[in-house]
């Protein structure tokens, strides 16, 4: 079974036993068997133990017996000296800053080598030197304090008395080779530490002290967050003020049995890795290694963390139970070794295992030869999967989720390939959905859903501004046309003016030279005629109208309302209305126009009928009139009055001829005047035409600024969506900073310019000659405002354009005005809808690295966003990460400087699983288990035997066998502590 590497493991480096040399509180004969009981019965356990004491380790002897030669701390794996002294620095207390030396005690004959080191520490007082050794500090004792007779009480004097230079001690500490091999420097930063030398003159003595030193004692989580550069300084700066980061550890300082394992506030000492002192020189590598807390870290849920892999019926599995370390696992061995088969084997488990045909991973070359093997996962909250059989390690039910995050080479060379751009969009439009809180999402499933949600208001506002602004378009250009028709009409009535005056002189002879009653009569009649045809006409074309509204009522309730209803109700399934609920957003008048329309119809036929009349039957006297002579013949209807006027043009004419011209001649005066009343009405509204035509312009220019504003307010919105990412994005440092998200509203100046030269104009003359003119001109004069200028702007440029150029281009008609005046009016209204349009601006929201489109990046720059997508921004989602060989196609520096912190960000929120042969992504990015996969021959079967083993970085051989299995692994250790500023070797 594969050790699980680095986890968790409560520490006690700092703790003084009975007979320790200054405030001894243990009391009684049983003092130490009480002591050991203690530590033996807390909780959590305690797995490793610095048992402190003043410029001595006798205590630490006779713990190390209790523990060696009787038995006891069972539980406890290592025991090591912390070797407690005093700087010759003061702190505001009056007392000194306290500095512990932690040592190696698995190093060979630590205890000779270390007393030979304190005995190289020297204090100078009353005129002599004093080493730190039991024989000089008792000297020291008596020399300061005469009248001590006891050797135990001049020890005691002699250790308070005791203090060393940091210098000095540095010195030492690197002179000799075996102590900048086996001990660790850890200063205090409390009071009685570096936090005490408060005073402006001392803080480049307290910086020196720090400096120095490899760990710093301290609980606060303030001091850890800021030793591990996370605090008001960064990390580099740390490193470049203090030499490394520091880890911060803590003990109980216990001096009496009620304190023993209990430190104030229960913040415990945690460290990752096996409980041994090489794990805390990791630790000193890797300071986030080291936690205070009542509790160890646990950033994953256990839900979420694969604990066992569990592999059955595979006699090729010579290691066929696997534990996973919950951080960091780094799967390496040599190419073939069966790096991927595991990775592959926990994907499948997790149903996110996916299929490649162009580049089959293991389980597909091997299926033929897996027959029953089948794997099940362990998960840390104690569930156990349904075994999965690897020859078909594909769950094809619909229902299935994936439970891991797999990267596979195959799924980074296809989502980074040109054909996977899409999908790689979809999975960066997930990451920004899943950036959103609950209360934001506004209950989207998804991004799409979500943007359309947010922005459909405005699309649609702005689709129906610019169907309103094509209609203001048709609407001026008819107003202008009315308006340059007036002339023309004005012209044309004066001529009928005229053939009317030249109708009436040809009748005017046809009638009786001398005066005659019935003359005079005949032409009252005819005038009473003419308007009785007039009102006529009114009542038959208000008859018409009526008719056609009917029409266009009963077309809205049959047609119209229903598709209407029917559009709103399948854009808006999700209301979850049933067919009663939707009935009243059916469309309908708002009161009964049907008895409008049908009232107004009849008095239309009525009055329309009255005035029509009936053609009367002829008298019996050819002399009696049809109309008495009193009569109102205003009132009178159309069949009396030609009836009267027919008899009457009888009685005046001379002869049949006579009456023939004068009846054609009548005729034509009505039609012409008919006309003439026609073309007035055409003036009268022709002249109210221009002063329309200009109201119109000036709803056309609100109506375009209104478009801008609805494609503004889309753009606004789009931001707001990027905006979590955003801020994530918003001093980041590396690769994650060259990573943006952009909104642009983007005018594709050529595509109008284009469609006006192709579909508008003459480009023979003029400054738009030539193709390409006016999409330089527009570019230079439109685009920069279509695309970042306010609504107003827009409005602004469009008018500076059209008062510039707009004669120019209507005097670039294909056309003549005056030779073809119908096809210029057309022209004219297709020119205003162009000149207006806004089809070719649209909104384009898109992801960029370092400035460029990721639609134009590299592969391999494509493979750097692809794992910042999903190590560093894709921070929701919490399952298992397995990633097989992320540095493919990636320069070394990239892999260092892109990589590196982006799995050490990650491991701390999620379980992440990689398979690599580089060294510095175990390495630097501290991996906190590494799976060693090896492989032996072929046999008969076809799959060779394949075995795994591993731990941490904390051991030694494993430190080993990385160094010599991965590309650069010595070389990576060096970098690790070049990076670091480690001063001391592993």
């Amino acid at each position: 079974m594969v050790k699980r590497g680095s986890e968790w493991h409560r520490w006690e480096p700092h703790i003084h036993a009975p007979g320790t040399i200054l405030n001894d509180g243990y009391t009684g004969a049983g003092a130490w068997d009480a002591f050991l009981s203690a530590l033996e019965s807390a909780q959590p356990p305690i797995r490793a133990i610095g048992l402190t004491d003043y410029c001595s380790i006798e205590t630490y002897k006779l713990l190390r017996a209790a523990k060696d030669r009787d038995g006891r701390l069972k539980d406890c794996e290592v025991v090591f000296p912390n070797v407690e002294l005093r700087l010759d620095v003061g702190t505001k207390k009056g007392n000194q800053v306290n500095i512990h030396l932690l040592v190696n005690p698995d190093a060979e004959n630590h205890i000779e080598e270390l007393e030979r080191f304190l005995g190289r520490l020297k204090f100078s007082a009353h005129e002599d030197e004093f080493a730190c050794t039991r024989a000089d500090l008792i000297r020291l004792g008596r020399k300061h304090d005469p009248k001590v007779k006891l050797d135990a009480e001049a020890l005691a004097v002699g250790v308070n008395q005791f203090k060393i230079s940091q210098k000095e001690l540095l010195e030492q500490h690197e002179a000799i080779g075996w102590a900048k091999e086996n001990i660790l420097i850890a200063v205090a930063g409390g009071a009685d530490g570096t936090s005490g030398v408060q005073e402006a003159a001392d803080a480049i003595v307290r910086e020196e002290i720090e400096k120095g030193a490899h760990a710093i004692f301290a609980s606060s989580p303030k001091q850890r967050e800021f030793w591990l550069g996370r605090g008001k300084q960064s990390g580099e700066a740390i490193r470049q003020r203090y030499g490394s980061l520091k880890p911060c550890l803590w003990g109980c300082d216990a001096h009496e049995l009620s304190k023993v394992a209990k430190p104030d506030n229960d913040r415990f000492c945690w460290i990752k890795g096996l409980p041994r002192f090489d794990t805390l020189k990791q630790a000193c590598i890797d300071p986030a290694r080291a936690f205070v807390g009542d509790a160890a870290p646990s950033w994953a849920a256990p839900s979420q963390v694969i604990s066992d892999v569990i592999i059955t019926e595979g006699e090729w599995a010579l290691t066929p139970h696997i534990q996973l370390n919950p951080g960091f696992v780094a799967i390496i061995g040599a190419r073939g070794s069966g790096k991927t088969a595991l990775a592959d084997m926990i994907a499948a488990g997790c149903d996110a295992y996916d299929e490649s045909e162009e580049r089959p991973s293991f389980l597909e070359r091997a299926r033929e030869h897996l027959g029953e093997t089948s794997v099940e996962l362990r998960w840390l909250d104690g569930r156990q999967t349904e075994p999965r059989v690897l020859a078909d390690p594909i769950d094809q039910s619909s229902d299935v989720f994936p439970r891991a995050r797999y990267l596979s080479q195959q799924f980074v060379e296809k989502i980074c390939g040109i054909d996977g751009m899409p999908e790689l969009v979809r999975e960066i439009e997930r990451v920004i959905f899943e950036a959103h809180s609950e209360i934001e999402r506004d209950g989207a499933y998804d991004f799409e859903e979500l943007r359309e949600l947010k922005s459909s208001i405005f699309r649609e506002a702005r689709s129906d501004e610019e169907d309103a602004l094509q209609d203001v378009s048709d609407q001026i250009g008819i107003e202008l046309e009315k308006n340059r028709q007036l002339a023309s009409l004005k012209r044309q009535a004066a001529d009928k003016k005229k053939l009317l005056a030249q109708y009436n002189a040809d009748k005017k002879s046809l009638m009786p030279k001398a005066p005659s009653k019935h003359a005079d009569r005949l032409q009252v009649i005819e005038a009473a005629a003419i308007k009785a045809q007039q009102n006529l006409r009114v009542w038959v074309n208000r008859q018409q109208a009526l008719t056609g509204i009917n029409n266009e009522v009963g077309n809205f309730r049959t047609n119209e309302a229903p598709s209407s209803l029917r559009s709103m109700k399948s854009r808006n399934q999700n209301l979850g209305f049933d067919d009663d609920s939707w009935k009243p957003f059916l469309l309908e008048f708002s009161g009964d126009v049907d008895a409008v329309i049908q009232a107004k119809l009849k008095e239309a036929e009525r009055i329309a009928n009255g005035w029509r009349g009936v053609k009367p039957r002829e008298p019996a006297d050819s002399d009696a009139s049809f109309i008495l002579a009193d009569a109102d013949l205003a009132r009178q209807p159309l069949a009396l009055l030609e009836a009267e006027k027919q008899r009457l043009q009888r009685l005046v004419a001379a002869d049949t001829e006579t009456l023939k011209r004068l009846a054609a001649i009548t005729k034509k005066i009505s039609e012409e005047t008919i006309i003439l009343e026609s073309l007035n009405e055409r003036i009268s509204d022709s002249e109210g035409a221009k002063a329309r035509a200009k109201t119109l312009v000036a709803e056309r220019e609100a109506g375009y600024g209104r478009v801008f504003d609805a494609i503004l307010a889309e753009e606004v919105i789009l931001n707001e969506l990027y905006s979590p990412l955003m801020s994530r994005l918003t001093g980041a440092a590396g690769s994650l900073a060259k990573l943006s998200f952009s909104v642009t509203r983007v005018a594709d100046h050529e595509k109008w310019a284009n469609r006006g030269e192709d579909e508008l104009f003459d480009l023979r003359g003029g400054p738009f000659k030539g193709i390409g003119s006016l999409a330089k001109i527009s570019g230079a004069v439109l685009r920069p405002v279509w695309e970042t200028g306010s609504a107003e702007d827009v409005a602004t440029a469009m008018q500076g354009f059209r008062d510039e150029y707009e004669e120019t281009l209507l005097a670039n008609a294909p056309m003549s005005k005056a030779a073809d005046p119908e096809h210029y009016r057309a022209w004219t209204r297709r020119f205003a809808q162009w000149l207006y349009g806004t089809d070719h601006i649209t909104i384009r929201y898109g992801i960029l690295y370092d400035g460029v489109d990721i639609r134009k990046l590299s592969p391999g720059t494509r493979g750097i966003v692809v794992l910042l997508l999903y190590l560093a921004l894709d921070q929701n989602e919490v399952c298992p990460l397995i990633i097989d060989q992320p540095e493919e196609n990636l320069d070394p520096k990239s892999i260092f400087d892109e990589l590196v912190p982006l799995f050490e960000d990650a491991k701390l929120r999620r379980q992440v699983i990689m398979v690599t042969h580089n060294a510095n992504l175990v390495i630097n990015a501290n991996a906190d288990q590494i799976i060693i996969a090896r492989s032996g021959s072929h046999t008969a079967d076809g799959l060779p035997p394949i075995s795994y083993n591993g731990g941490g970085l904390e051991e030694a051989d494993v430190r080993e066998r990385v160094s010599e299995i991965l590309e650069g692994g010595k070389e990576a250790f060096k970098e690790r502590a070049r990076r670091l500023r480690i001063s001391f070797s592993r």
